[in-house]
């Protein structure tokens, strides 16, 4: 029964370490937060160019680098160009397709690598792809 008088609630180190994995938490999420914000911004601009219907052409190499150059300026997508983004078809159809790692720095030489891939089908036209 006296025991259970001497527990009132958390020690000092508990406290600490609620309050250390908050802020590590904290952290490590506003260091990912631009990165998946980029992410949103590319899949969109993929959207818009592919739902576009200016890759109907056969000439759509030309047309896909100054669309997406239109939507890296307006929208300010880092961390990939729009060069690295292939325009491939297959037997689906054809689709924009990118793959990059996004980087940033955590601490002193810890850093946060996070790998985006994925694909947008291009809707309407046969072209050729580059």
């Amino acid at each position: 029964m006296q025991l259970r008088h001497r527990q009132k609630g958390i020690g000092w180190f508990g406290l600490l370490f609620i309050f250390g994995t908050i802020a590590f938490v904290a952290i490590v999420g506003g260091k990912c937060f631009p990165l998946y914000m980029n992410q949103f911004k590319l899949q969109s601009a993929l959207n818009k160019v592919a739902t576009g219907g200016n890759l109907a052409n056969d000439d759509a190499g030309a047309s896909l680098r100054s669309e997406l150059q239109r939507y890296w300026d307006i929208d300010d997508i880092t961390r990939i160009l729009p060069k690295d983004i292939k325009l491939r078809r297959n037997e689906r159809g054809r689709f924009l397709i990118y793959d990059y790692e996004a980087r940033e720095k955590l601490f002193y030489n810890i850093f946060i690598v996070i790998h985006f891939q994925g694909e947008v089908q291009v809707s309407g036209g046969s072209g050729s792809s580059f």
